[in-house]
């Protein structure tokens, strides 16, 4: 059975300091929104969704307009993730409502608290289990996703030519990947490159110019990776890395 090993729920605040878990932990966004800061790169989060964090991966929270969660650590989680990933509540609310009776009854409070936490663990890591997105995912939509993680960073990765590649007509390996995924493989690859962009722009201790920023995700031009970059974040990637709050210092509460 799942382990909750602690439970806490943040009071609003603009960000969490740098720090990692030795366990999973699992943070349900009540209200707010903001982005989860990795070495590899940023996850943004909104209200009603869940972030997934593997053991002993160090992260950040950090937020410009604010943001409360309930957090968990939870040991034995069944989650098929190497990756931090962000997976939406569902929409009848059961969830929110398992994390909060979770907050409840790690207090111990109640005479049944002892029982009743571990069967809310249960809850908690099957529904996030099921809900996982690549859990939909046919094999070579799979297969297609791998391939673009693996090589979005090589501004000469030729995405046609290697669907045309696979043993399927490419026409339609588009129309699958995007009823399974919701975006077209291209736009999965732009989407990938832009985000490590981004991550790669928050981190302080990467100074590299723009261009190169733009070489190293994968983009040979890096006038149209600013342009792409400020139709999907609002500004310019040299006014994004300008913004971004200073780490914070408090520690977790």
């Amino acid at each position: 059975m799942n382990r909750i090993t602690s439970v806490g729920r943040q009071p609003p605040t603009f960000g969490v300091a740098r720090h990692a878990h030795p366990d999973w932990e699992l943070i349900f966004c009540l209200t707010g929104s903001g982005e989860l800061v990795f070495d590899g790169g940023v996850l943004p989060y909104t209200a009603n969704e869940i972030a997934v964090i593997p053991p002993n991966l160090p992260h950040a929270n950090r937020s410009g307009a604010g943001f409360t969660n309930i957090h968990l650590t939870m040991a034995d989680m069944p989650l098929d993730a190497a990756e931090p990933e962000i997976i939406p509540a569902d929409s009848n609310g059961f969830l929110r409502n398992a994390f909060f009776a979770a907050l409840y009854y790690a207090g111990g409070t109640f005479a049944g608290s002892a029982f009743l936490l571990p069967l809310y663990g249960q809850l908690i890591a099957t529904s996030l289990t099921v809900r996982q997105p690549h859990r939909l995912r046919s094999d070579i939509v799979s297969h297609i996703e791998t391939n673009i993680l693996q090589n979005y960073a090589d501004s000469a990765y030729d995405l046609n030519a290697y669907l045309r590649e696979l043993p399927f007509n490419a026409e339609y390996l588009k129309k699958l990947f995007k009823k399974e995924t919701g975006r077209t493989p291209l736009q999965f690859l732009t989407d990938t490159r832009l985000k490590s962009a981004a991550g790669s722009l928050a981190l302080y201790e990467n100074r590299e110019n723009i261009s190169e920023v733009a070489r190293l995700c994968g983009f040979a031009n890096p006038l149209y990776f600013s342009r792409l970059f400020k139709k999907k974040y609002g500004v310019s990637p040299r006014e994004y890395r300008a913004h971004i709050p200073p780490a914070p210092t408090e520690p977790k509460a």
